[in-house]
C-alpha cells in the first residue's frame, strides 16, 4: 500500500505518466500480453506498480507493470523496497543491492515527467513539474529484479530509478536550485544498448550521465501534488505561484 506522507525527500521520489497503454508500446515498439492494464498516473509514488520496458526471455522487448521500489532476488522479505526506489549511478557497479541487477536486468521506465521539491524557506518548498520540451514520451533508465516470497511461493517484479548529476536546469550554476540529483534519461537511440545483454567490461555505465539542459523544460505545480492520494491531469500543469 502507497504511504500518504508527501514523499519529496528521495530522488527522484514521484513522477508522472501521461500514457496509456498503446501509446506506450508503440513508443518503444514492445509487445504486450492482451490483458495487461495500463491507464495514465498523474501522481506516481513508490510500492505502486507502474509500466516498464524489459527484455524477456527471447530477448524481445515487452510491456508490463512492476512495483517501484527494488526487492532483490536475494531479499529475506520484499520491505527493502521502501528504501530502493532509487539507485545511484556512481554505485552500481559496487552496491550489493544494485550491482546483479545492473549485469542482467536493466529495463525502461516510461514517463511524461517527474516531480521535484525546491526549497523556498526554511519550512516551505515549491513543487516543480520536469520533463522533455513538448510533453513527449521518455524513458528513465531502470533496473528490475524478480522476488520469490519463501513462504508463499508468490513472486513479485520491482524495478528502481537510476539517478546521475543535475544538469543546468535542475541545479543551474547561478540562482536557487530545484534538487542536487537527476533521474538518468535515455534518449531513444540508446535503448537498445541499455536493455541488451552485455559482458561485464561493456556495460553501458556512460549512458547515465545528465541529459541535454536544453531539450528540457520545468514549470511550477500545484503543492496539492505532496499529497499521493491525488491523481488528476491538472497536478501536471504550470501554475503562477
Amino acid at each position: 500500500m502507497v504511504r500518504d506522507e508527501v514523499i519529496y525527500l528521495a530522488m527522484c521520489g514521484r513522477y508522472h505518466n501521461r500514457y496509456g497503454k498503446q501509446q506506450i508500446a508503440e513508443a518503444f515498439a514492445a509487445k504486450s500480453k492482451a490483458t495487461l492494464e495500463i491507464y495514465p498516473s498523474y501522481n506516481v509514488a513508490p510500492q505502486s506498480f507502474q509500466p516498464v520496458v524489459y527484455l524477456n526471455e527471447e530477448q524481445e522487448r515487452e510491456l508490463t507493470v512492476m512495483r517501484w521500489g527494488l526487492v532483490p532476488f536475494w531479499s529475506k522479505d520484499g520491505k527493502i523496497g521502501y528504501s530502493t526506489i532509487n539507485a545511484k549511478a556512481e554505485t552500481l557497479t559496487t552496491s550489493g543491492l544494485y550491482k546483479e541487477a545492473f549485469k542482467k536486468r536493466r529495463c525502461l521506465v516510461p514517463a511524461s515527467g517527474f516531480y521535484e521539491w525546491m526549497k523556498t524557506g526554511e519550512k516551505t518548498r515549491q513543487p516543480y513539474s520536469l520533463g522533455i520540451k513538448g510533453g513527449s514520451i521518455f524513458a528513465f533508465a531502470g533496473l528490475w529484479d524478480r522476488w520469490k516470497d519463501r513462504q508463499t511461493g508468490a513472486t513479485l517484479e520491482t524495478y528502481t530509478i537510476i539517478t546521475t548529476d543535475p544538469n543546468e536546469l535542475v541545479k543551474p550554476e547561478k540562482g536557487p536550485a530545484i534538487h542536487d540529483r537527476m533521474p538518468a534519461i535515455l534518449a531513444p537511440g540508446d535503448y537498445d544498448r541499455w536493455l541488451a545483454p552485455a559482458e561485464p567490461w561493456q556495460l553501458p555505465i556512460d549512458l547515465l550521465r545528465p541529459f541535454p539542459a536544453e531539450k528540457m523544460e520545468a514549470h511550477k505545480v500545484s503543492p496539492a501534488v505532496g499529497n499521493v492520494k491525488n491523481n488528476s491531469p491538472d497536478l501536471c500543469e504550470e501554475v503562477s505561484s
